[in-house]
């Protein structure tokens, strides 16, 4: 029994690796911690009253920033072990079918576990208080929405412990992660834990355009919201029309690994390209869908702190929507060379060229803001004038890929990893770091030091050009992604060397930013009014941080930047429109039935991954039962009396 036991426990955790073994580690004293914490000072009621089971959209947010950037650390550490095995080539730090792994886990992380969930969490944490409403359309799911997305991400990094990570790439192309060639388990954690995760991103979507379009402020009309919102919206209409392909094709992947059909094995009467183009129909609009909500970022900024109004709000409005169409007809531009025709080539070249019209029409937006504004350089604008000079080379570099000739040269090459990176870090997270400094002060009622932020600024974009500028010319001399080692006659050290010295300089960066937030929580400097940076939507209205209600009394809207008007009404002493009187509040109760329904979803998946029909089964009915519980559910609600929310709001503002 002891030896079953022994060969059970070396199938089931992954062993061999002194890495893997400081991971096991690591994740042991971690979780000690957390559970010695919480018992030690009788905080597992606040933490189930409190987070678990809270529907408010605030809170919701706050959690997905916090994930994100647990999964950005997770990631980074990904890339600095690349980096390390590529600047020291002969070492083998890391052997090929670790590396394999590593690169696998680094781009489904960064993509779908960091970007998307720090991507949810601004949308919660801004949009409901940027169009007046209180709440989200279904606050719900949105509570479920998140907790899909947290198991979700949990079941894959399991992976990284126990069964062994997925090794056939970030998008799983087949026969790679057929069972021909990835028998283990690893490619099962890959496909449920996005398909769990993919569930609460479609609900996600769904969620805030119902918001958007139904919750807005009174006199309030499309063309006179803000502009992340109006970025928010545009990702939203392409996420409810995107995921539900991802969720298909790995629906379909899942079908020939598990019950041995043949929708992609070419022996079995399928076809692997099919896979191809279904992944990238999902994959190039996903591109789009992290990226849009940083163009609206980078629109509120860039008016903020140049003290006008944007440049070409229509323009802005028409570039977002069109690209959010667009971006569905550009899918083929990823495998040129698998040889469609000439004539399909040139549709998809045309249509990539065609895209980068409206994307570059924004940069002049908010250089002409920008334009004799009263500038004022900020943290936050520091990450947009930043952004600037890197989406540039970014977009440049992918039009140069949209040419099907030139596509032959530089096509799995590093060209394309540095394009790639230039546009998703260089747009996608100097933009949500913006968004993050930005609205800090609104969520946590306290602003980040300046000084230190402004040091990660710098070690972020300094490493970012030291990382990635020698890989379009490692491309251009030949070397293919996905090589763990190379020869030392291939030329390429030196400037594998430089680009890992830039990995790691953008890591100490991250360094500097988790120092910022210990020390701004230590040496706290409040935002009093509300309104740190001078704000122009309706968000910079309200205390900081805001209280659960938003709004006290839900305002009326007469122009775009509601409340910069109504700051300049104030200081020329016009009369400002009086407030209704305050009203009992309507609010949705907490509910623990989406946590524990998204924790059934974990067991069914995890049952899936080993084949254990015994956890499934009782997984999937556990999901069943919650719906059928939630569906009778009529009476998790409750009213704010109008005499606290008149006391709260006094509090909040001073004036007790």
């Amino acid at each position: 029994m002891w030896d079953n036991i022994k060969q059970f426990a070396s199938e089931f955790f992954v062993t061999g690796d002194p890495l893997i073994y400081g991971a096991d580690v690591a994740i042991v004293l971690t979780l000690a911690s957390v559970l010695f914490v919480l018992t030690y000072f009788k905080k597992w009621t606040w933490l189930w009253r409190e987070w678990l089971t809270t529907v408010d959209h605030k809170r919701i947010g706050i959690m997905y920033v916090i994930a994100s950037l647990l999964m950005l650390f997770r990631g980074g550490m990904d890339a600095l072990l690349m980096r390390t095995q590529l600047a020291f080539p002969d070492m083998e730090f890391l052997s090929p079918e670790h590396y394999n792994q590593v690169f696998t886990t680094h781009g489904v992380i960064m993509i779908l576990f960091m970007a998307m969930p720090l991507m949810f969490g601004l949308f919660n944490l801004v949009v409901p208080l940027q169009i007046g409403a209180r709440d989200v359309a279904f606050p719900f799911l949105n509570s479920l929405s998140f907790w899909l997305f947290f198991w979700g991400a949990m079941l894959f990094n399991l992976s990284f412990v126990i069964g062994g990570s997925p090794d056939a790439g970030w998008l799983a192309y087949p026969p790679l992660s057929e069972m021909s060639h990835s028998p283990g388990v690893g490619q099962d954690f890959y496909i449920w834990g996005i398909q769990i995760s993919g569930i609460g991103s479609l609900m996600t979507g769904i969620n805030f355009i119902a918001t958007i379009l139904k919750m807005r402020a009174p006199g309030m009309k499309l063309m006179q919201m803000p502009m992340f919102t109006w970025s928010v919206l545009s990702s939203s209409l392409t996420i409810i029309l995107a995921f539900p392909i991802l969720t298909v094709t790995l629906a379909l992947l899942f079908l020939d690994r598990y019950l041995g059909a043949h929708f992609f094995t070419l022996d079995g009467g399928g076809n692997p390209m099919m896979y191809i183009n279904l992944i990238w129909m999902w994959g190039h609009p996903e591109v789009y869908i992290v990226i849009l909500p940083a163009f609206g970022i980078f629109s509120e900024i860039t008016a903020t702190f140049s003290k006008k109004r944007l440049f070409g709000y229509k323009s802005m409005v028409f570039a977002l929507m069109s690209i959010s169409v667009v971006s569905f007809f550009t899918w083929a531009h990823h495998f040129f060379t698998m040889g469609s025709g000439a004539n399909v080539n040139a549709f998809f070249a045309v249509s990539t060229m065609i895209i980068a019209i409206p994307t570059g029409v924004k940069v002049f937006n908010w250089l002409f803001t920008m334009f004799r504004g009263r500038l004022t350089i900020k943290t936050p604008m520091l990450w947009t004038i930043g952004f600037i000079p890197c989406f540039v080379v970014g977009g440049m570099t992918g039009v140069l890929l949209s040419v099907a000739p030139a596509d032959f040269q530089f096509h799995n090459s590093y060209f394309l990893i540095a394009h790639f990176h230039q546009v998703l870090i260089g747009g996608v997270a100097f933009g949500y770091f913006a968004g993050l400094y930005y609205w800090w002060p609104k969520v946590t009622g306290f602003k980040l030091n300046e000084k230190i932020g402004k040091w990660a600024f710098w070690l972020w974009n300094i490493g970012f050009y030291v990382c990635f500028m020698p890989q379009y010319v490692l491309g251009l001399m030949g070397m293919t992604r996905r090589v763990n080692a190379y020869g030392w006659d291939s030329g390429w050290w030196e400037l594998n060397f430089v680009s890992t010295i830039g990995g790691f300089l953008m890591g100490i960066g991250f360094i500097f930013q988790v120092w910022q937030i210990v020390h701004s929580m230590k040496f706290m400097e409040r935002d009093t009014t509300g309104d740190p940076w001078g704000g122009r939507t309706l968000e910079w209205s309200l205390p900081s941080p805001a209280p659960a209600y938003n709004f006290a009394t839900i305002p009326v809207v007469h122009s775009r930047d509601a409340w910069w008007e109504e700051k300049q009404l104030r200081e020329q002493g016009k009369p400002v429109p009086p407030k209704p009187p305050v009203e009992p509040i309507h609010m949705p109760g907490n509910s623990g039935i989406a946590f524990i329904m998204s924790f059934f979803w974990f067991v069914a998946g995890f049952g899936l991954v080993f084949d254990w029909l015994w956890m499934a089964i009782p997984g999937f009915i556990g999901v069943a039962a919650c719906m059928l519980v939630h569906s009778f559910t009529y009476d998790n609600e409750y009213y704010i009396p109008a005499e606290e929310v008149i006391k709260t709001e006094a509090e909040l503002r001073g004036t007790v």
